[in-house]
């Protein structure tokens, strides 16, 4: 991640049905990190979603929220990357993500879509999966569950309990990513061990379409 961290992008549906949904948690991140850093999101019809800048250890960052259904995330992406030309590499996406059980929250570069629609439609529309993810546990449906219903059902109590937490944390992650580097993000993450950073994979990712 060399050339530094220029989009951030946070996953979910729009509409108020979704919010507060497990599908919903990098969009929900993006909500919390705007917020932490006190800038507001808008609608910008151009890039097909919600949209804000900010600027982390004088690096200028952009947000985005898309405002298209989850399988076309990439369209809101593209349009973004593409006006201010920024590469594959120099963007992050916060998502949710099946295989981390609620309360960890994972960083790695690149690798596969693993079924989300989201991440699928991104690597579509980018022609390639180099970018930075955080994967935000949601962990897998019980057993009966149907994974498209899981997530997009709300959070249950207890998770809800420690979301808040678990996004605050996952922004402390995030800066110093974009400040230090994935190296320096490893050594801070794993000493708070609720959060860690993951080498790319080498094998293929469990694919599950939700």
């Amino acid at each position: 991640m060399t050339q530094g961290i220029k989009l951030i992008v946070g996953l979910g549906n729009p509409g108020p049905e979704y919010d507060l949904t497990r599908h919903n948690a990098g969009a929900l991140f993006i909500e919390r990190l705007a917020d932490r850093h006190n800038v507001g999101l808008r609608a910008e019809s151009k890039f097909f979603g919600l949209t804000g800048r900010l600027t982390i250890d004088g690096q200028d960052i952009r947000l985005l929220i898309p405002t298209t259904f989850m399988n076309r995330s990439g369209q809101a992406v593209a349009a973004l990357a593409g006006f201010y030309r920024i590469t594959p590499e120099e963007i992050l996406v916060a998502h949710d993500e099946l295989d981390l059980p609620p309360g960890v929250v994972k960083c790695k570069k690149g690798g596969g879509h693993g079924g989300h629609n989201g991440l699928r439609d991104i690597m579509k529309h980018l022609s390639g999966k180099s970018f930075v993810r955080v994967r935000i546990g949601v962990s897998r449906p019980p057993p009966g569950w149907d994974v498209a219903n899981y997530v997009l059902a709300s959070w249950s109590v207890d998770e809800q309990s420690q979301l808040e937490d678990v996004m605050q944390r996952a922004a402390d992650a995030v800066e110093v990513i974009v400040t230090d580097g994935a190296k320096a993000a490893m050594n801070h993450i794993n000493q708070r061990r609720a959060i860690a950073v993951e080498p790319t994979p080498t094998a293929p990712e469990r694919r599950e379409h939700h």
